[in-house]
């Protein structure tokens, strides 16, 4: 990963967000925070912006219809998912460019950005 590349993080609980995001700027990202899937695909969707080199994606309590995964696997954005202890119903979001599962610490995420080999398309 290249430093200063966007990351996206989708979590609907702020704080972890919030925390993750802070780590990711110290680190040297880009690092932009969503509270819903939905709003991330929409804002991917409007094209304003540069596509983000990683989507990180927190599962916890979310239900991804067939229309996000649609729009995730048509995005062309890898997605570094963060899924509970127990696997998630259903086949994962798709490009994956890894999982991690819970408990796990904000400095193992982004530990894992920073070992991700993706760059901005």
């Amino acid at each position: 990963m290249v430093r200063g590349d966007a990351i996206w993080i989708v979590n609907a609980d702020h704080w972890p967000r919030a925390y993750l995001r802070a780590e990711l700027c110290e680190r040297g990202y880009d690092a932009i925070g969503f509270e819903t899937l939905k709003d991330a695909l929409a804002r991917l969707a409007l094209g304003h912006d540069a596509r983000p080199a990683l989507l990180v994606l927190d599962l916890h309590g979310q239900v991804l219809g067939d229309d996000d995964r649609r729009a995730l696997s048509g995005g062309g954005v890898p997605i570094l998912a963060i899924v509970d202890a127990a696997p998630p119903a259903g086949e994962p979001p798709a490009p994956l460019a890894g999982t991690l599962h819970r408990p796990l610490t904000i400095g193992a995420i982004a530990d894992a950005v920073d070992r991700l080999p993706v760059r901005r398309p």
